[in-house]
């Protein structure tokens, strides 16, 4: 049973970050000999706050971020039961170094399942961080647990209003971030200028392509507040989706990446990859599985950058009609009978698909009752039907009205419209799903990206395999503002008309969800926050969806 809930160590211990200090702190590692004494003052200690993620039975991953004048810096950390620390635990020491942007990490053990704890660190000088709040998962039979499931977080769109309403909540036991933590664009592209919220301008103001510019992007998003209260009080487990190196990425590029203005992408993305890794609670593995006592094993996938094949261009398959309709239809129906069901084609590539169908297994043999997937894009199989063209005319922009135009040419030869999501993997969606059904698993696919809420039945070859809860953005926008002539609630009645899978779905409102696991059922409630564009708890509405273990097919509530 799961311990009592303690108290939030108070807001006060966060740290007050103008945009000043943020972007002189982000910088601090390569400026900080030519930058004058008062700003490097300004500048130094405790930046950022503190975090934890990578929960285990008997050990949690404490990070903090400490900028000082040297190459490196020793740090003590403490865990304790109280507040106060009077009854510490665990602890040890952890070096702040130059090398890691000044960001450190330490793995605190010896901790006891199933129990929330306090951490801080302490510098050489006396200087103290702000306390944090932790938990460890859980360890044999568990009544229940609780996530609260977060993604595509664009600071330009508006305020985090989802981390917020989550902090004051605090009914949930770990965080779960699907990916988008940050996005890599240059002011004015997304969002756009007009588009912008008050307020919410990022550092730097260019495209982030070099390791000191996510730096200086990481520093500035995590001078959010609400982003940092949220990282204080709750550990988290995360998965770098695209944004986190550059739009569309995969093993080789990225739809977001010129080699010819912007280098090399291997370089690119280590430089992405080595700043998510300074500036998250996150372990250095790609991939990873985490037991929740006899409840689940959460497993974190990586479908990005380590193996992914090469997204499909339906635009591409467009132009071998040469502008001719009936030879479009033919090149999309040639298409979807050979390229695009390629059995080659990974987004996890094959030694993850290998170790995850080995781990659905092994959690169900040891008697684990939900395979929860924590990762990035939708598996729910979607079209597009012919509604989404009626009101686009030449005021829209031409690569709106091309996606659109695209998308129901598709949707026409029985082809699904996001060949960046799982449809554009059949052969590897038909692999996995296939492996958990092997392992008799109750799969609980969680997934973000798409900023809008679905929830799914998934099959294979005919037969249930698992049920998806695909979550809505904290902040980046739906249909709502890629189709608005269409109303949100036909757009939603549609696509669940359209597509066999999907069950439920609303695609006009930011938040989170908040999954729940006990012994006979899973359930997400889908949480939306009456606005973004002003700082706000208030609900606008809940949506309830759930399944019951041994059915792998969804109630809608």
């Amino acid at each position: 049973m799961t311990t009592q809930r303690p108290a939030s160590p108070m807001a006060s211990n966060l740290p007050t970050v103008d945009r000043r200090t943020l972007i002189g702190a982000a910088m601090f590692g390569t400026a900080f000999a030519a930058a004058p004494l008062s700003a490097q003052q300004h500048a130094g200690g405790f930046t950022h706050c503190v975090a934890s993620g990578e929960p285990g039975a008997t050990s949690v991953l404490l990070w903090t971020r400490y900028v000082h004048g040297g190459d490196a810096a020793t740090l003590a950390y403490e865990v304790a039961e109280d507040a106060e620390f009077s009854r510490v635990v665990s602890g040890g020491t952890v070096a702040a170094s130059r090398s890691r942007g000044f960001c450190a990490k330490a793995t605190a053990k010896g901790l006891s399942p199933d129990r929330w704890y306090y951490y801080r660190f302490i510098a050489e000088s006396g200087a103290v961080s702000p306390t944090g709040r932790t938990r460890t998962l859980p360890e044999g039979p568990s009544a229940r647990f609780r996530m609260a499931v977060v993604g595509c977080s664009n600071i330009g769109f508006g305020w985090f209003n989802a981390y917020a309403h989550i902090v004051h909540a605090d009914d949930v036991d770990l965080i779960v971030h699907t990916g988008d933590y940050l996005y890599e664009y240059g002011a004015g592209v997304y969002p756009s200028t007009s588009q912008e919220v008050a307020g919410r301008m990022t550092a730097p103001l260019t495209e982030i392509v070099v390791l000191t510019d996510y730096r200086t992007r990481y520093a500035s998003y995590r001078a959010d507040t609400d982003l940092q209260r949220l990282h204080q009080l709750f550990p988290m487990i995360a998965v770098p989706d695209d944004h986190e190196s550059a739009n569309d990425s995969y093993a080789g590029g990225a739809e977001n990446h010129q080699p010819a203005s912007e280098g090399s992408w291997d370089v690119r993305k280590r430089a992405a990859m080595q700043a998510y890794r300074e500036w998250l609670p996150v372990s250095d593995e790609p991939w990873a599985a985490y037991d929740i006592g006899d409840l689940a094993t959460l497993f974190r996938l990586e479908t990005r950058v380590t193996a992914r094949s090469k997204p499909f261009d339906l635009g591409a398959v467009i132009k071998r009609g040469e502008g001719d309709p009936e030879r479009i239809q033919a090149a999309f129906e040639a298409f979807r009978d050979n390229e695009w069901r390629d059995p080659s084609r990974t987004l996890m590539g094959a030694s993850q698909e290998t170790w995850l169908a080995k781990g659905m297994k092994q959690s169900r043999k040891s008697g684990k009752v939900w395979q929860v997937l924590a990762q990035q894009v939708i598996m729910t199989s979607l079209s597009t039907s012919d509604a989404v063209l009626d009101g686009v005319n030449a005021q829209f922009p031409v690569y709106i009205r091309t996606l659109l135009e695209n998308s129901v040419a598709a949707s026409k030869a029985g082809l699904p419209f996001n060949m960046d999501a799982w449809d554009g993997y059949p052969a590897a969606r038909e692999r996995l799903l296939g492996a958990a059904q092997e392992a008799n698993a109750n799969l609980v696919v969680l997934a973000g990206d798409s900023h809008n809420a679905w929830a799914s039945d998934l099959t294979n070859m005919g037969a249930s395999a698992g049920v998806e809860f695909a979550g809505h953005s904290v902040s980046s926008p739906g249909f709502e503002n890629t189709l608005p002539w269409i109303k949100p609630q036909d757009l939603a009645a549609d696509s669940v008309a359209r597509n066999s899978q999907l069950k439920w779905a609303e695609t006009s409102q930011r938040g989170y969800m908040a999954v729940e696991l006990t012994p006979t059922r899973a359930t997400s409630e889908y949480r939306f926050l009456g606005s973004i564009k002003t700082r706000s708890t208030t609900l606008a509405s809940v949506k309830q969806v759930s399944t019951e273990a041994g059915s792998q097919t969804l109630d809608i509530g």
